[in-house]
C-alpha cells in the first residue's frame, strides 16, 4: 500500500498507538513526559547520524515512530481531565456526603424513562473551584421546566461515581461515560436546586439557542413532530427526540449511520455551498472569498450540530477537501483522511474511543480503497443503471470494511443493507439540500410552506421506506458471538484479500491463506475456551431472581414462570448467552437447594424454610423472606451470604450487620452486581 510510505501515515500510527497504549497502561505522568524530553533529543541525533555517518540505516525512521507515540500518549493524558488536581474526581468527600455544588448545564441528552439528563460542567464545590464534567439527572416529575444550555445552577447533593456493570457481559456505561470525560452522576432533590437569574452565554449556549428557534419556527409552521425529530437528526445531528422505535427500525435496516451526522451529510452540504457561491469570479480574491464562507459555513455547522465525534471528523475532512478544490489543486483522499484523523485526535484524543468515529473512518477508508475494485466488475451502458451500481457499490466497500467492528459492538447483522442503501440515498440527497435550506430560514423565522411541506413528505416516504425493508425480520442476523479475535483476524482477512484482488500475486495469495487460518484457530480457540468454562451465576434483575448454570456452551436458567417465558426477549440473557458463545439449554424453576462443583447452595425464598442439615457453603436469600438470620449463621455456619435484588433494601441492612457480628461475608447484589462461582 503506497499510502503507508507517505511520512504522514507512520506518524499517525505512531500517534494513534500512543493514545492506545496510554489508555490502557494509565501511565504516570511524570515518567510520560521524561520519555517524551529523551525522545526529543533522540530525534534530532538520529536525524543527525542518519544523515551524516550512518547511511541507509532504520534509526531515524525509529525514532519518528517513538516521538510520534510519546506525543500521542502524552496528548491522551494532558486532555485526561482526571490527571488534573482541580477535576473534582479529587476532592476529598464530595462522593460521600452532600456539598454545596455550582453547575452549568452544557447540554441535554436524550432522556430516560424518569429522568431528563443534563451534560453538566462543575465550577465549584462549596467555596472552592472545581473542573470536571457530570451527569445530571433530573426527575420528569419535579417543578423545574426543562433546563437549557447555560442554565446556572445551584445544587446541593452527593456524586455518585459511574458503576461497573450489574450484570456480566452487559454494556459497560460507565467506562463509556468515563471515556467521555464523565466520571459520575448527580441525582438531586427538586428543592434542592437553585436555579440562578443568569446564564452563560458562551458559543454552546448561542448554537443551542439557535438549534431551539430553529425547531420552535418549524413547530409553529405545523411540521409534524415524528418527521420533524428525523430531520433535526439528518441535518443537525440531534437524535435527543427520536423515538425508539425509529431508532431501532434505522438500526435494523441498516441506516442508522444517516440519523447521525456524518461524511455523507456534510459531502451534500460543502456541494449545495458550492453550487450556490457559483456566480463569485473564479479570480484569486474571488477564490478566496468563497473559501472563507465554505470554512466559515462547515465550522458554524459543526457547532450547531453540537460538534459530535462524527461532525468533527466530517467538516475537518471536507475542509480540506474545500481547500485542495478551490485552491485548484489535486487531493489526495487518503492523505486528506489521515491529515483529520490526525488532527482532530491532537485536539480530542478522546475520539479514538468514539464508536461514531472508528465506523466512520473505516467506512470511508474502505470506500475510497474497495469501491473502485467493485465498480470496476461491471460497467453499465446505462446512466441510471449505472448511478444505482455505483450506489450499490460504495454501500457493499462501506458495509465490507465495518461489518466486523459493528458484529463486534452490536452483534447483529442487517441483511439487506444494499436494498435500503439504494432506496436511501437519492432521496436523502433531495432531504438533505433542501432541509439546509429550511432550516437556514427557519431560523430567520420564514418557514414557507412550498420547502417545508416537501421536506415533512420526503421524510415520511424514508421512514415508510426503513418501516418496509426492517419489516423483512427474517434478514435481521441477531445476536451473533464475536470477540476480539475474531475481529481481529476479520480485518486481516479482509485486507489480506483486497491487497491481493488489486494487484494479484503468490505471496499475497499466501496471505490470504494465512488469514483464513487465523480465523479458524480464533474460532477454535473460543470454542476450545468455552467448552472448558463452567460457571454459576445470579444475576442482578430488580425484584426478580434469575440464576444461571453454563456448562460448556449449554446453559441453564433457573427463574419464575414469567422470565422463562419470555426468555428470548430478556436483554440480560441474551447478552450473557451471545457473549459466552452459548445457548439456552433448559429452563427450570429454582429450587431450594443447588450444588456447583463442591458448593451446596442454600436458596431460601419467601417462605424462608430451610433444612438445618444441610451445612451449605452458600446462603441465598430472595424475595425478602422473613427469618432470624443471626441464628440461622450460627447453626449453618456458611461461607458466604448473597441476597438478590428481590430483597428490600432496609432488611437488607439488618441481614449484613448480622453477617458482620458473625464475621461472614454479605454480597448484596442490588449494590455490588451480579455474583458468579467459577
Amino acid at each position: 500500500m503506497k499510502v503507508l510510505q507517505f511520512p504522514l501515515s507512520r506518524i499517525t500510527i505512531g500517534f494513534v498507538l500512543g493514545i492506545l497504549t496510554a489508555s490502557y497502561i494509565k501511565p504516570a505522568p511524570s515518567l510520560l513526559l521524561g520519555l517524551l524530553a529523551a525522545a526529543f533529543l533522540l530525534f534530532p541525533t538520529a536525524y543527525f547520524l542518519q544523515k551524516n555517518i550512518l547511511k541507509n540505516t532504520i534509526v531515524f525512521g525509529i525514532s519518528t515512530y517513538l516521538l510520534s507515540f510519546l506525543i500521542g500518549a502524552t496528548t491522551l493524558v494532558t486532555h485526561t481531565e482526571s490527571y488534573q488536581k482541580t477535576n473534582y474526581t479529587h476532592h476529598t468527600t464530595v462522593f460521600e456526603k452532600p456539598q454545596f455544588l455550582s453547575l452549568v448545564i452544557r447540554e441535554k441528552l436524550k432522556g430516560s424513562i424518569s429522568n431528563d439528563r443534563y451534560i453538566a460542567l462543575l465550577n465549584k464545590i462549596g467555596t472552592k473551584n472545581y473542573t470536571g464534567r457530570i451527569l445530571l439527572n433530573i426527575r420528569r416529575d419535579s417543578v423545574y421546566p426543562t433546563f437549557v444550555t447555560g442554565n446556572l445552577l445551584h445544587i446541593t447533593g452527593v456524586l455518585y461515581k459511574n458503576k461497573i456493570p450489574n450484570n456480566p457481559n452487559q454494556f459497560d456505561y460507565g467506562a463509556y461515560l468515563s471515556k467521555k470525560q464523565i466520571y459520575a452522576q448527580l441525582y438531586p432533590d427538586s428543592e434542592l436546586i437553585r436555579i440562578s437569574p443568569e446564564l452563560k452565554k458562551d458559543i454552546w449556549y448561542y448554537a443551542s439557542n439557535i438549534r431551539s428557534t430553529i425547531i420552535a419556527n418549524l413547530e409553529k409552521n405545523d411540521f409534524h413532530k415524528k418527521e420533524l425529530s428525523v430531520a433535526i437528526a439528518l441535518i443537525l445531528g440531534q437524535k435527543q427526540d427520536i423515538s425508539p422505535e425509529i431508532i431501532q427500525s434505522y438500526q435494523f435496516a441498516g441506516a442508522i449511520h444517516i440519523l447521525s451526522v456524518s461524511g455523507l451529510h456534510v459531502g451534500f452540504l460543502l456541494l449545495f455551498l458550492t453550487f450556490i457561491l457559483r456566480p463569485i469570479p473564479n479570480t484569486k480574491r474571488g477564490t478566496l472569498i468563497k473559501l472563507i464562507i465554505i470554512l466559515l459555513s462547515l465550522a458554524s455547522f459543526a457547532v450547531i450540530a453540537g460538534l459530535a465525534p462524527s461532525v468533527v471528523r466530517s467538516v475537518t475532512m471536507f475542509s480540506f477537501v474545500a481547500i485542495g478544490y478551490q485552491l485548484r489543486r489535486s487531493v489526495n483522499i487518503y492523505h486528506t483522511l489521515l491529515v483529520s484523523v490526525l488532527l482532530i485526535l491532537v485536539f480530542q484524543p478522546s475520539f479514538l474511543f468514539d464508536v461514531g468515529f472508528q465506523l466512520s473512518y473505516i467506512a470511508l477508508f474502505s470506500i475510497v480503497w474497495l469501491q473502485p475494485l467493485l465498480v470496476s466488475i461491471w460497467t453499465p451502458k446505462n446512466k441510471a443503471i449505472n448511478y444505482f451500481w455505483k450506489i450499490l457499490t460504495v454501500s457493499f466497500a462501506a458495509q465490507i470494511g465495518t461489518m466486523p467492528l459493528s458484529i463486534y459492538y452490536f452483534h447483529q447483522f442487517p441483511g439487506l443493507f444494499f436494498i435500503t442503501n439504494l432506496l436511501v440515498i437519492p432521496l436523502l440527497s433531495f432531504i438533505m439540500i433542501l432541509g439546509v435550506l429550511v432550516m437556514v430560514l427557519a431560523a430567520f423565522d420564514y418557514v414557507p410552506i412550498l420547502l417545508s411541506k416537501p421536506l415533512e413528505w420526503s421524510i415520511y416516504f424514508l421512514n415508510n421506506i426503513i418501516n418496509s425493508v426492517t419489516s423483512f425480520e427474517q434478514f435481521i442476523i441477531r445476536d451473533i458471538p464475536f470477540n476480539i479475535y475474531l475481529l481481529l483476524s476479520s480485518y486481516l482477512f479482509i485486507i489480506a484479500a483486497i491487497v491481493w484482488l488489486k494487484k494479484p500475486s503468490f505471496n499475497k495469495l499466501a496471505i490470504v491463506l494465512v488469514s483464513i487460518i487465523a480465523i479458524q484457530v480464533s474460532f477454535m480457540h473460543i470454542k476450545w475456551n468455552v467448552q472448558s468454562q463452567q460457571e454459576w451465576v445470579i444475576f442482578n434483575l430488580k425484584n426478580n431472581t434469575m440464576i444461571t448454570e453454563r456448562n460448556g456452551n449449554k446453559t441453564a436458567l433457573y427463574a419464575d414462570d414469567s422470565i422463562r417465558k419470555n426468555s428470548s426477549k430478556n436483554t440480560v440473557l441474551k447478552s450473557y448467552l451471545t457473549a459466552n458463545f452459548s445457548v439456552l439449554s433448559t429452563k427450570e424453576k429454582i429450587k431450594n437447594t443447588a450444588f456447583f462443583k463442591e458448593n451446596r447452595i442454600l436458596i431460601i425464598d419467601s417462605t424462608g424454610m430451610y433444612s438445618e442439615e444441610l451445612r451449605p457453603d452458600i446462603i441465598m436469600i430472595t424475595q425478602s423472606p422473613k427469618i432470624n438470620l443471626e441464628r440461622m449463621l450460627q447453626i449453618l455456619k456458611p461461607k458466604i451470604v448473597v441476597a438478590d435484588n428481590s430483597n428490600y433494601k432496609n432488611i437488607q441492612k439488618h441481614w449484613r450487620q448480622s453477617c458482620e457480628k458473625q464475621k461472614i461475608p454479605f454480597h448484596a447484589i442490588g449494590e455490588k452486581g451480579f455474583f458468579k462461582l467459577n
